[in-house]
């Protein structure tokens, strides 16, 4: 079904993980996507797949010329932005007391300022069209998470903005929403799923699901948000972690 048939969208952080897997997924559908990031290897890859109309931007979110780019590169696209999907982001961090100033606004500067300035764009660019924004927090947005001040603040602050922009620019037919994944086998935490034991034993024995979840589980969640189907939701933030969340527990013996 081409629910995104002839739509214009723009995928942050789609050379990989779940950006990636949203990027193609709006493809498939029929979607014009421009993917943007900044690994330029990875990205090349997406070259080809993205249909006829697709475009790929080779930029950093930082950049102070963003808007420019992305504004030079939709002009090549027919049709209007109606789609904003902001995926980029980073991870890591440590607890409170062993978090500098310098590494939290390094964290906000990437998870937060930059995709505060995509909504910008975004509000700029669909006002008097109308519009779907997805925003990618995380669970650590609403649980608390050992050695993550930095990450967990911007995460939070996404969910907050995501709730802020919906109630501003709702009359003008611009709905936003964001995602709030759990743990996910991306190229950023495969790794560490397979050899931290501790991190097995809490996302996954203690999932009700007992198992990580796949990018193309969340772009799954992210086009439902983006599409018609959910034409009337705005402002939610959308647990996309098996349950984790809700059902953190110890493994009953009986179920080994």
């Amino acid at each position: 079904m081409k629910s995104f048939d002839g739509r214009t969208a723009i995928v942050t952080g789609a050379a990989s993980g779940i950006g990636r897997a949203t990027a193609l997924l709006l493809a498939d559908r029929g979607a014009n996507v421009l993917a943007v990031d900044r690994d330029d290897q990875l990205l090349g890859t997406l070259e080809g797949r993205l249909g006829p109309r697709g475009r790929t931007l080779l930029t950093d979110v930082t950049d102070t010329a963003l808007e420019e780019k992305l504004k030079a590169a939709l002009a090549s696209i027919p049709a209007p932005l109606s789609v904003l999907i902001n995926n980029a982001g980073i991870g890591g961090g440590d607890r409170l007391d062993r978090t500098g100033v310098d590494d939290l606004r390094h964290m906000l500067e990437i998870n937060l300022v930059s995709l505060f300035r995509m909504c910008q764009l975004g509000v700029d660019l669909m006002r008097g069209k109308g519009g779907a924004i997805v925003n990618v927090a995380s669970i650590y947005a609403e649980i608390g998470a050992t050695r993550s001040a930095a990450y967990s603040t911007s995460k939070g602050a996404v969910a907050t903005l995501t709730r802020q922009i919906a109630t501003d620019f709702g009359p003008e037919g611009i709905r936003i929403n964001a995602v709030a994944p759990g743990l996910i086998e991306t190229p950023m935490t495969k790794d560490r799923i397979h050899t931290e034991k501790w991190r097995h034993e809490i996302f996954v024995e203690q999932s009700p699901l007992r198992r990580v979840g796949q990018p193309e589980e969340v772009a799954s969640a992210i086009l439902f948000l983006a599409g018609p189907d959910a034409g009337f939701i705005s402002g939610e933030v959308l647990r996309v972690d098996g349950g984790w969340a809700v059902g953190r527990y110890p493994r009953p013996e009986e179920a080994v």
